[in-house]
């Protein structure tokens, strides 16, 4: 959760869930759309020791490389049905591509409203305000 309280909102959508985040940084942008999409499905994590992992990602843009975050979570939690709840975000832009490493923590999935099928491209924009950054995503439910 942000300082403030959470940092995404749900938007309506007419054939899949989309949402708003906001954060005063990438590394924040990208922690808030992850648990802006745990929010989305009701993933609820079971009792007992975290999972810790660790995902490096790199990609041509910030939004592909958002894509592909979000899309290892919906991965974690479709077929390994762990849910990540906590998450230190590093991220640079080298040369060439940016690059993302992130420490995550987790649990097994006690229980789950609804799943994603996947994260998409749709309208998907990173756009810096003079709050810091923001972005829509697209869910395919």
């Amino acid at each position: 959760m942000g300082i403030n309280g959470p940092r995404f909102e749900e938007l309506p959508h007419t054939a899949d869930w989309a949402m708003r985040v906001t954060a005063p940084d990438l590394a924040g942008l990208f922690a808030e759309a992850a648990r802006g999409m745990n929010a989305l499905t009701g993933a609820r994590p079971a009792p007992g020791p975290a999972t810790h992992r660790t995902v490096n990602l790199s990609a041509p843009d910030a939004e592909s490389l958002l894509v592909a975050f979000l899309s290892e979570l919906v991965y974690a939690a479709e077929q390994e049905r762990i849910t990540f709840a906590r998450f230190h975000v590093d991220m640079f832009e080298d040369s060439e591509e940016w690059k993302l490493k992130v420490e995550m923590d987790g649990a097994p999935i006690l229980s789950l409203n609804k799943s994603i099928k996947a994260v998409t491209y749709h309208n998907l924009q990173i756009r810096q305000t003079p709050k810091g950054y923001e972005v829509e995503i697209v869910f395919d439910v």
